[in-house]
């Protein structure tokens, strides 16, 4: 019997593999937001701007100026003395409107229409004061001045004194004409400019005093005697 003498291979010695080392994965620096696209802003057109409009300007409005008399108003008006305004009416004349004051005057039994815009200018005026009317009654106890002029000049300064309308021009008037007993009569013109500036000052001193003509022509004569 044969032996069989084929020798067993020794058995291969385990490797021993040696895992290496994993080396330390290097950290990654932090990644910062990714940052957005910067985005390319687009200007919005502003639309064409429109023309100006040119805006009409309404004409600035006058203003309103208050009336210096109104109605149941005592005025004096130059050439014709003392009258009371009844109403203020306004009529078209030529085309334009104008307003005017309505002017009763009793003593002559007259209605006069003077114009708003030309009541300064024309005279018209409120009554005098009562402290000037007291120096025009103290002017009549005065010492008359009469001018050795012709008498025909003399009336035409005294007929412009009294139709000033100014209460101390018509009391020199009324002065320089007064007669007192013993001395020599009026003539004919000569009272009757003296009557005319007489009953103007007493309209004058009637209305503010609130009297009438008789009882102011009274008080008139009153200081005539006391000159």
């Amino acid at each position: 019997m044969v032996k069989s003498t084929t020798k067993k291979k020794p058995a291969a010695k385990a490797k021993t593999v040696t895992k290496a080392k994993a080396k330390p994965k290097a950290k990654s620096p932090a990644k910062s937001p990714a940052k957005a696209p910067a985005k390319t802003a687009v200007k919005a057109k502003a639309p064409a701007t429109a023309p100006a409009k040119s805006v009409e300007k309404s004409p600035a409005k006058k203003p309103v100026k208050k009336l210096l008399f109104g109605p149941g108003d005592f005025v004096v008006y130059p050439t014709h003395g003392v009258g009371q305004v009844t109403s203020v009416e306004t009529q078209e004349i030529a085309g334009h409107k104008l307003k005017l004051f309505v002017i009763s005057f009793d003593q002559d039994r007259m209605t006069l229409r003077v114009p708003v815009s030309k009541a300064e200018t024309s005279g018209l005026r409120k009554l005098t004061s009562r402290k000037k009317m007291d120096i025009a009654m103290e002017t009549l106890k005065g010492r008359a001045r009469v001018k050795r002029t012709m008498w025909s000049r003399r009336a035409q300064e005294y007929e412009a004194k009294i139709n000033s309308g100014d209460p101390l021009a018509i009391a020199e008037v009324v002065r320089d004409l007064h007669r007192k007993s013993g001395q020599p009569d009026q003539s004919f013109s000569e009272r009757q400019i003296f009557e005319s500036a007489r009953d103007r000052l007493a309209m004058e001193l009637a209305a503010i005093e609130r009297i009438d003509m008789v009882a102011a022509t009274e008080k008139l004569e009153e200081f005539l005697k006391a000159a």
